[in-house]
């Protein structure tokens, strides 16, 4: 019979805690709690008596600032913004994710809770003075989920259609064997 040290167990359950977010089984998951990395697609900017923004877009930031996981890296995030004193308050509703792997890939989309911390972990994002605030696309913040994560795989028709593209003896519908035709220079 095989031991396995509790000190290689313990080691082997912090690293699969660590590990960054992946689809695996048709699933796209993160846990309660997770941080992950995001800045603006665009700057924002509220100004003008505008108290909020709907409808905002934010992407993964990747490794620009240490998060507990990551989003694969074709992701958008829609969310609100809205001023609190000298705060924006972001919080998302929705997330679409393209995972690739080679030629394939996998889509995720649904409903994302999460609220907008700045790398210090104080809550909201120091945008604003008086009645204006802006944040700049490459300013990087975490996002912290108010609950857990299960989005499951969306079909992706484009993904049948590359398979039936790629299969090398030419009997895909997309992709049939050219007829053999005269070269039109010997002609």
């Amino acid at each position: 019979m095989i031991k396995i040290s509790d000190a290689i167990l313990t080691a082997s359950g912090v690293a699969l805690l660590l590990m960054p977010l992946h689809a695996s089984a048709g699933t796209l998951s993160l846990p309660k709690d997770a941080t992950i990395a995001v800045q603006a697609v665009d700057s924002l900017t509220l100004a003008g008596g505008e108290t909020r923004l709907d409808d905002i877009l934010l992407r993964p930031a990747g490794a620009a600032a240490e998060a507990s996981h990551e989003l694969p890296e074709y992701c958008v995030l829609v969310g609100d913004a809205r001023q609190d004193g000298d705060r924006l308050r972001i919080t998302t509703k929705s997330l679409t994710c393209i995972e690739t792997d080679g030629g394939d890939s996998d889509i995720y989309s649904g409903t994302l809770s999460a609220a907008a911390y700045e790398l210090d972990g104080s809550y909201g994002i120091m945008a604003c003075d008086g009645e204006r605030c802006e944040l700049d696309a490459d300013h990087v913040f975490h996002l912290k989920l108010a609950s857990a994560l299960e989005v499951e795989e969306q079909d992706n028709p484009s993904a049948r259609i590359n398979e039936q593209r790629r299969q090398a003896d030419g009997a895909g519908i997309a992709n049939p064997i050219p007829a053999e035709r005269p070269d039109p220079d010997d002609m």
